[in-house]
């Protein structure tokens, strides 16, 4: 049972006369006080403070599929329960007058809708932790409960649990065309229900909300549900909130009730998936509201896709925690001026969603929680903009190796987790995908190094180094995610420094080795007296400037490796074409203290090849020559 069990008693409902006389639809002030001139610190904030911050044993909240029906006439016939709408992230219309969805798109609220939904709140009946196994004893267990805090008549019940449980229409599925007979027992036997005077009987009032003429809901999914694409999108543990809203002529005063089940259920085909409803929110209205009707059905909609308030929806104990969620919505609720922008243009997601565990974080720790827009000011630190300063690992503790202990202690949980988390099937295709980012790195810098570097850094030592390194690195550094590979600085650097070698006179690799050396020493230096905390004061200056001086010395050496290859192979200015039968070939002999043969050739085919290179072949042949010929001589010893 809820710890609200009739939460109308304990508010403002216990003044029944009032809550009835009293108008609907209107803008109320926030029970907690936000003003400017009082508390910075709402009672609303203390409120989701200590639910989102109290410590529960339980796995998370699953993902929640909320679905918005509306209660429409078919075909001017009968009234029956059609989706519109759907919600896991972001919202999904029906297109009017089509049978498709719409793209998902970030859902436009009006402030005045907000307002009204906190009001049903207020006046409503909120249902906790209720347990029910189908619909009808769900729907029968609400009117009940209205009927028990005076919310409603109780000659309406029979009328109400009829609507409630009405046939549930959605997209997936086509129109169904019904005969006239059915149409005619159907009417008949509503007429009846609502007309016939003995029909006051439980025994009477149970037959009728069983009849199949009377309730056209299902007790189990239905094959379009089973069949339904859409279930791929959501987790298998996902579980259901369903909205219902909609007009009655029955109805004087609205019929609106929050419920939240202990255990999620299966209804039937009340959803479009075949998921288990949790949450369940009924309102119904008298005639001339269906607009507002359905702003406020969307509003809750919305915020049961809202991460915070879907976490304050499962945990919360009574009424007032529900409001304080909404208050905690309306202050990140940013207001656009009318008249400035089209509300029907739809407002595509964002390709980076911001994380809401900021806002969480504001409630679940310990610091002051700012609302309203108040958000705090720090003094600010030289560099130490964009939150630097606020993170643990860059704070200096002032003792000997003080940070590397506190690296360790932070660390040392998640160390054998890092590891075994990869023997996931699931994680198959990205531990590849780093494999073959990591060769291809090496094959590319290794071949750039063996270039750089005469062939003494070539890609069987740029391999080894990755191997060797990567593997030492991720098990004593704690962080196996982390890619070590050759990078453009490291190519810069090892061809300035082999240069630098060949012009000294310097053993190359010796001179390299001593180098690794002293810069592990100043690591270690830089570890033992906690200067990492400096990074603080770093800006992105710093990596844009390297990386500015490295594309400048790469774009340094394409044009400077152009202009050696017009040195070698130059470019003959005075041909002409007309002067092809003009050339001529001849073939010197070897000189005796010489094992090549040397071979002067004038002819355009080989573009002054053979006079200008040693050959080492003791067959000369002349192709596409005008005089075709061959020359053979023996190799020289």
């Amino acid at each position: 049972m809820s710890t609200d069990n009739v939460a109308g008693k304990s508010n403002s409902l216990g003044d029944r006369g009032r809550a009835r006389s009293s108008p609907f639809l209107r803008v109320v002030q926030p029970v907690s006080n936000r003003s400017i001139f009082t508390s910075a610190v709402s009672p609303a904030a203390e409120r989701i403070r200590f639910i989102l911050g109290e410590e529960d044993d339980s796995p998370a909240p699953p993902q929640l599929f909320t679905e918005l029906d509306e209660l429409l006439a078919v075909d001017g016939q009968e009234m029956e329960w059609k989706e519109t709408a759907r919600w896991i992230k972001f919202e999904e219309k029906v297109e009017q007058g089509g049978e498709r969805w719409s793209k998902p798109h970030v859902a436009t609220l009006s402030l005045h809708s907000l307002f009204e939904l906190r009001t049903c709140m207020e006046k409503g009946s909120i249902m906790l932790d209720r347990e029910a196994s189908s619909l009808p004893q769900l729907v029968e267990m609400i009117v009940d409960h209205q009927i028990e805090t005076g919310l409603l008549k109780p000659d309406l019940k029979d009328k109400v649990t009829y609507t409630l449980l009405r046939r549930h229409r959605h997209q997936t599925k086509k129109s169904n065309l019904r005969s006239l007979a059915d149409i005619g027992k159907t009417v008949s036997s509503a007429s009846r229900m609502f007309t016939n005077p003995d029909n006051g009987s439980p025994a009477m009032t149970h037959r009728n909300l069983t009849s199949s003429s009377l309730n056209d809901i299902s007790d189990k999914p239905e094959k379009d549900q089973l069949k339904n694409k859409f279930m791929k999108k959501l987790p298998r543990d996902a579980e259901a909130s369903n909205v219902l809203v909609g007009e009655v002529d029955f109805l004087d005063t609205p019929f609106i009730a929050f419920v939240r089940l202990q255990q999620a259920v299966m209804l039937g085909a009340l959803t479009e998936v075949p998921v288990p409803t949790r949450f369940l929110f009924i309102l119904l209205g008298p005639k001339g509201k269906a607009k507002s009707y359905h702003e406020i059905g969307r509003a809750i909609a919305t915020l049961m896709s809202d991460e915070v308030f879907h976490d304050i929806a499962y945990k919360a104990k009574d009424r007032q925690d529900l409001i304080a969620g909404i208050d905690e919505f309306l202050d990140e609720v940013i207001v656009l001026p009318p008249g400035e922008w089209d509300p029907a243009i739809r407002i595509e997601p964002p390709k980076s969603l911001p994380s809401s565990d900021k806002r969480k974080n504001m409630y679940s720790g310990g610091e002051n929680v700012q609302m309203n827009g108040d958000t705090p000011h720090d003094g600010g630190h030289g560099g130490g903009g964009g939150g630097h300063a606020d993170c643990e690992e860059l704070q200096r503790t002032g003792r000997f190796c003080g940070g590397l202990i506190k690296d360790i202690k932070r660390k040392a949980p998640f160390f054998a987790s890092d590891f075994y988390d990869a023997l996931n099937i699931q994680a198959l295709s990205a531990i590849l995908f780093i494999y073959l980012a990591t060769v291809t790195n090496a094959i590319t810098f290794g071949g750039l190094l063996g270039d750089a570097t005469d062939n003494m850094q070539g890609v069987l030592e740029s391999f080894l180094g990755t191997a060797v390194s990567g593997a030492i690195f991720c098990l004593f550094a704690g962080q196996p995610l982390t890619i070590l590979s050759s990078t453009g600085p490291v190519l810069v650097f090892e061809r300035l420094l082999f240069n630098f070698s060949k012009d000294h006179n310097f053993d190359y690799l010796e001179f390299r080795l001593w180098i690794g050396l002293w810069s592990a020493f100043l690591c270690l230096i830089l570890v033992a007296t906690d200067a990492s905390f400096l990074v603080q004061y770093f800006t992105r200056f710093t990596e844009e400037g390297f990386s500015s001086l490295i594309s400048f010395i790469f774009i340094y050496d394409a044009f400077k490796k152009m202009i050696k290859l017009a040195d070698y192979y130059p470019i003959n200015s005075n041909f002409k074409v007309g002067y092809n039968t003009q050339f001529s070939c001849a073939c010197m002999p070897p000189d005796p203290g010489k094992d090549i043969m040397l071979g002067a050739c004038t002819s355009p085919v080989f573009g002054g090849r053979c006079g200008l290179h040693a050959c080492e072949l003791s067959t000369f042949s002349l192709r596409n020559h005008p005089a075709e010929f061959e020359v053979s001589l023996p190799k020289v010893p």
